[in-house]
């Protein structure tokens, strides 16, 4: 009997020691990591999350959940230990020994465009009978961009093609360096470059290439993503962002300069869109971000108010264009004004199939009508 009882002393010893010491220790040395593999990828394309786990110290962990939260839209392929409300509530349990390091990369996919992170995690460990759980939060940071994918350019371009005709008069033109349509007589504001030297060595006066106009200095985007339906058309205000970025690398591959406002809020500013005119591979980064941040659950700020000034500002060698999914009455209003003092646009309005929307006959000829698909 006194055996037993020592026997029993002994191992309550041992417990309550190996409780003491995971209860102590089990966090010293453990660093935890979690974070996207890349800041950004484009809807509907797959990323990856890695959790990174190191004991570095002769401890081991019998069991440790990391656990973590983000939004429902990053649709994770492996559900096990997992679930999804408004969030998507992550546990993962490891079994990691001292001096060890494990890996676990979890694929994902980007299901709606957003600005998503993780800001916290939440360890829980157990001491080697998994009879004492130990718990502690760790601030983490990482953020992903989802890009909104570019609507078709092929079908945009051809819209381009149909629309713009003698719209884009010459005054808003650039000399194309790269098409000649001929050869002409220099003048004082000819520029030295432009000499053709076998013309004028021909001819003994001084001529100059005569280029083609087709490329435009400069472009403006606006967007309206005001929505004030019962039912929301979130399908339609997406479009309309997946046609400004499709709009935004058209141009931008051209070398032109390019520059996107919106009446849609960023999450983190809680201001509109609004970047501005500039060329360059980096814009076009610049503006997916933006995009990206748009929260369309905040409501969008009113377009008139916050654009009509910089709307009318003159921009010589400037084209404007608006993607907007309504027809709402100030809204038409206020492009019917910027038509009547002699400004020419394009209004991209996006729409569900089926639809047929009744077009203010004032801008009609300026509306082009794109379909979901």
């Amino acid at each position: 009997m006194t055996k037993i009882i020592g026997i029993g002393l002994i191992g309550f010893f041992l417990f309550t020691l190996q409780k003491y010491f995971y209860e102590k220790f089990w966090l010293k040395h453990l660093n935890v990591r979690i974070h996207f593999e890349t800041d950004h990828i484009f809807e509907g394309e797959q990323g990856e999350l890695k959790e990174i786990i190191e004991n570095k110290k002769r401890l081991p962990l019998s069991m440790l959940k990391v656990k973590f939260k983000t939004d429902r839209h990053l649709l994770f392929g492996n559900q096990k230990g997992s679930r999804t409300t408004d969030q998507y509530y992550r546990n993962d349990v490891f079994r990691i020994g001292g001096g060890e390091r494990v890996t676990r990369t979890l694929k994902f996919t980007g299901g709606r465009r957003g600005y998503y992170t993780i800001d916290e995690i939440s360890l829980v460990a157990s001491d080697l009978f998994l009879l004492t759980q130990m718990v502690a939060e760790q601030t983490v940071r990482t953020e992903l961009y989802v890009y909104p994918r570019p609507f078709d350019s092929g079908r945009l371009r051809q819209s381009l093609i149909q629309l713009n005709g003698e719209m884009l008069s010459r005054r808003h033109l650039l000399e194309d360096p790269f098409e000649y349509r001929g050869i002409r007589e220099y003048q004082p504001y000819d520029d030295m470059r432009s000499i053709n030297w076998k013309a004028t060595a021909k001819t003994g006066d001084f001529k100059v290439n005569q280029r083609n106009y087709t490329s435009l200095k400069s472009v403006r985007i606006f967007f309206n993503i005001q929505d004030d339906h019962i039912l929301k058309r979130e399908s339609s205000v997406e479009m309309s962002l997946r046609i400004v970025a499709a709009l935004c690398q058209i141009f931008l591959k051209q070398g032109i300069q390019v520059s996107c406002h919106g009446n849609g809020v960023d999450i983190v500013t809680h201001s509109p869109l609004s970047v501005k005119a500039k060329a360059g591979e980096g814009q076009m980064d610049t503006i997916y971000r933006a995009l990206a941040r748009i929260d369309t659950g905040h409501p969008p700020v009113n377009f008139t108010e916050h654009f009509e000034e910089l709307l009318f500002q003159k921009a010589q060698g400037t084209f404007t264009y608006f993607v907007a999914p309504n027809l709402y009455d100030d809204f038409v209003e206020l492009l019917t004004r910027y038509q009547d003092r002699g400004n020419p646009f394009l209004w991209f309005y996006p729409t569900v199939e089926g639809d047929k929307p009744e077009l203010p006959p004032a801008l009609e000829s300026s509306i082009e009508v794109i379909y979901e698909h």
